[in-house]
């Protein structure tokens, strides 16, 4: 990958980058709340069953399609599980289009984040398998730095967490880039279930 890719991916997925990724948990904050994600060893493994078996595996694939011209925009709305997913999935991706359009010049309708930035790596020409390698190592690291505040756990453990689950996103997004929609499925129902009962969460810190 040519430096100037490296750095346009690096931007894009940064902290920084204005699309709110710091306010959503992806349900895990319900799954903090109710025990179930109580240390590093459980978010691990709670983290890793949504990168196999669930949204990291099928963002995967959407972002692959949506790099490659496919209409799968309204597959992915489809495919969220709770209305505070769908919520998390298009106000990012609206906030991402928005911004790049204005500083990148593209033309790009408002979509679902993973598709969102598949069409936009597609636009600026930049790597398929990077951006999608880098992409899900930046979804890990969103929810890691959701569970340092939520259970709490600390800077060193999260840095471990997303360290070990790294093998596990490279093999899932080499497999994800060889398939197709109609691989795509999600077998991860705890946390389908945490985002539904996030919606009633007495005191929260997150949006979903």
């Amino acid at each position: 990958m040519q430096a100037g890719a490296l750095i346009t991916l690096t931007q894009w997925l940064s902290p920084s980058f204005p699309i709110g990724a710091f306010s959503y948990s992806h349900g895990l904050e319900m799954a903090v709340s109710d025990g179930t994600v109580h240390d590093a060893v459980s978010l691990q493994a709670w983290l890793a069953d949504i990168i196999i078996h669930g949204a990291g595996r099928n963002d995967a694939i959407l972002l692959a399609a949506s790099y490659r011209g496919e209409s799968v925009d309204a597959l992915a709305r489809a495919l969220a599980p709770s209305a505070e997913r769908l919520a998390e999935a298009t106000q990012q991706g609206a906030a991402f289009v928005r911004v790049v359009n204005d500083v990148w010049g593209h033309d790009l309708p408002d979509l679902t984040l993973p598709v969102a930035f598949g069409a936009a790596c597609a636009a600026q020409d930049l790597p398929l398998e990077d951006a999608a390698q880098m992409f899900l190592h930046a979804f890990v690291s969103a929810l890691v730095s959701a569970a340092i505040r939520a259970v709490p756990l600390g800077q060193t453990d999260g840095q471990r967490v997303i360290t070990a689950l790294a093998p596990l996103c490279r093999h899932t997004v080499n497999t994800a880039l060889a398939q197709t929609t109609d691989d795509i499925g999600s077998a991860c129902f705890l946390a389908d279930i945490a985002s539904m009962q996030h919606e009633t969460l007495y005191s929260r810190m997150f949006q979903t």
